[in-house]
């Protein structure tokens, strides 16, 4: 069969889709994805395949797809799964080129449905179709408006375009993640639910990401992998291109009894996936939320320099925090140049207290954080920021955002925020996100993201000096 790394085009580009138990029922999951695609106006052509509809949302309904009277490259399947084989035999009949199956009750269930599992696989691959699932959630491309996600859009928010590309195993786990995503303004590419990986697996998925121009990190979420050493090659090739963060589930004896269940997937041993991050320059996360904050700050921040870390704050107990975070986790308080802190000085007021971390005092205005930003992140013993803004101080107002923004794009080095607070520091937030600034509302978040920087461009450092 061909390699998925030029064929999921068929996935992300096709030209006409079918979705095989498309319904007129609302609750319906056929009925859900037909309409997402609909809504997100897909530009090909979208067809309806219900043996007992006549029209489905205005748009006439087919029996089977070997009716439709044009040829179909992509096939959503939401059938139950004991109808599944049937609706890939007439994929084959029809000449489709890819089908996403979404239903389960395969391998995930027992000795029984791998049976069933393993005849669909049969006939696609007797057809030449490769296959993303069964028992996943699909895809959703943002800049291709592909979206066959069975949750409907008032109960799962879709992120906007963005340059993170997501893999998960876990189509819950997945849609969780796109969901808290959305709503704190991060943009994404591309999402793929892989499921049972009866076909297509991580491997394929990575390479073709690694491709991909609007992806600039991928983040996989998986929980055991058939192919350990391509896995690991395949990390490894694209670590010298891009970043990958990677969460592993089943770290545990009871999490690996719990994939088992979820997938029919062994998990594989925690330490050889630990030692094959580190080997390859992935990045590891722990857990979800480092996932998605890591995945940010890639996607936003260059690769620094080194591990020296200037902190400017306006308020003083949260620079003492995340000077403990720096330390703690081995990264190192920047020593800013004689000379940039004089010409910090001449722009301060008396009670400004030059060291690191820089507490510009709780009266600082945009102004005096871009006159104490714009020396620093010029230091060239200084390799990255990390900016705290308290948002609910009278002198604080929105052109912090474009202070900062500017600072960052002109410099060109890692600058994060923490900014803690309610709802007022949550309008704040999503302006920093949804203008490239990575944004967290603990200062541990902040130093751990860019912990991560620094861990990648360590990794690719050493590996360039070793040749």
């Amino acid at each position: 069969m061909a390699d998925a790394s030029s064929y999921l085009e068929h996935f992300f580009r096709p030209k006409s889709i079918t979705v095989v138990g498309a319904s007129r029922q609302p609750r319906k999951i056929g009925h859900v994805i037909f309409k997402n695609l609909i809504e997100l106006g897909f530009p090909g052509k979208v067809y309806p395949v219900n043996p007992n509809a006549t029209e489905i949302m205005g748009l006439k309904a087919y029996r089977s797809i070997s009716e439709i009277d044009d040829e179909v490259e992509l096939a959503v399947i939401a059938t139950p799964s004991s109808i599944v084989p049937d609706s890939m035999e007439d994929c084959a009949r029809s000449h489709v080129k890819a089908a996403i199956i979404i239903s389960g009750g395969f391998k995930e269930t027992g000795e029984n449905g791998k049976k069933l599992e393993e005849q669909v696989l049969n006939t696609a691959r007797n057809a030449g179709i490769r296959v993303i699932g069964p028992n996943c959630m699909g895809i959703y491309d943002t800049y291709n408006s592909i979206d066959t996600l069975f949750l409907p859009r008032y109960r799962l928010k879709r992120p906007g375009r963005g340059n993170v590309s997501f893999i998960s195993q876990s189509g819950a786990f997945g849609a969780a993640v796109l969901d808290w995503a959305a709503e704190m303004g991060i943009g994404i590419s591309k999402f793929i639910s892989l499921g049972n990986k009866a076909d297509i697996d991580e491997v394929e998925t990575l390479k073709y990401l690694r491709e991909d121009k609007t992806t600039k990190c991928i983040a996989v979420y998986i929980e055991g992998t058939n192919r350990g050493r391509e896995f690991t090659e395949t990390l490894r090739e694209i670590t010298a291109e891009k970043p990958v963060v990677v969460l592993k589930g089943g770290m545990t004896p009871e999490g690996q009894s719990a994939v088992l269940s979820h997938t029919g997937i062994l998990a594989g041993s925690p330490q050889v996936y630990d030692a094959m991050i580190k080997q390859t320059g992935a990045i590891k996360a722990e857990t979800a939320q480092e996932l998605l904050d890591f995945s940010v700050a890639f996607t936003h921040q260059p690769v620094p320099h080194g591990d020296r870390v200037m902190v400017v704050t306006n308020a003083g107990g949260f620079g003492v925090l995340t000077a403990d975070s720096i330390s703690r986790l081995g990264l190192k308080l920047a020593k800013p140049k004689g000379e940039t802190m004089q010409q910090i000085r001449s722009k301060m007021p008396p009670m400004v207290n030059l060291k690191n971390p820089l507490d510009l005092v709780g009266d600082a205005s945009p102004e005096r954080y871009k006159a104490a930003l714009e020396p620093l992140t010029a230091d060239p013993d200084i390799d990255g920021m990390i900016v705290i803004i308290l948002v609910q101080t009278p002198e604080i107002n929105a052109d912090i955002v474009d202070v900062l923004t500017n600072i960052a794009s002109f410099y060109r080095k890692p600058l994060v925020v923490t900014t803690v607070g309610g709802e007022l520091t949550n309008m704040l937030t999503k302006m920093f996100t949804e203008s490239g600034i990575s944004t967290y509302p603990t200062p541990e978040r902040a130093v751990k993201s860019m912990k991560a920087l620094i861990t990648y461009a360590q990794h690719h450092m050493r590996k360039g000096e070793n040749g």
